[in-house]
């Protein structure tokens, strides 16, 4: 019989505001899922400063990441290649990530994101 993984999601959105308090998420994290509006190039570095400000925290060490590069079909959008130069994902030493192009208001994309998210996290245990 197969067993099935038990998750618990947060979304804790992107306002400026309420960015102090995602530390108090982190804590038996083992997951990240981090959305990044590829059309948006004017905030793509403050996507990347808050990427590494969370990956940077303590409880975060062990987190694999799955990026969405979404809105892909918008005709300006940054393609997942990009995406992965600018937020600087070849970087990240000793952490599993993953990126994943896609559309929201479709789903394109999403299946194969959360699919890499459960292996992973499944050949971690």
């Amino acid at each position: 019989m197969a067993r099935r993984a038990r998750s618990q999601v947060w979304d804790v959105g992107g306002q400026d505001k309420i960015r102090p308090l995602w530390r108090h998420y982190y804590q038996g994290t083992n997951g990240l899922i981090y959305v990044v509006d590829s059309n948006d190039r004017d905030r793509i570095e403050d996507a990347r400063e808050e990427l590494n400000k969370m990956l940077n925290e303590d409880e975060m060490r062990d987190a694999v990441l799955l990026v969405f590069a979404n809105k892909q079909d918008l005709p300006n959008a940054m393609t997942a290649a990009e995406v992965t130069e600018k937020l600087g994902l070849h970087n990240l030493r000793h952490r599993q990530w993953f990126i994943q192009s896609a559309c929201a208001t479709t789903g394109d994309g999403l299946y194969e994101g959360l699919d890499w998210l459960s292996r992973t996290l499944s050949s971690k245990r």
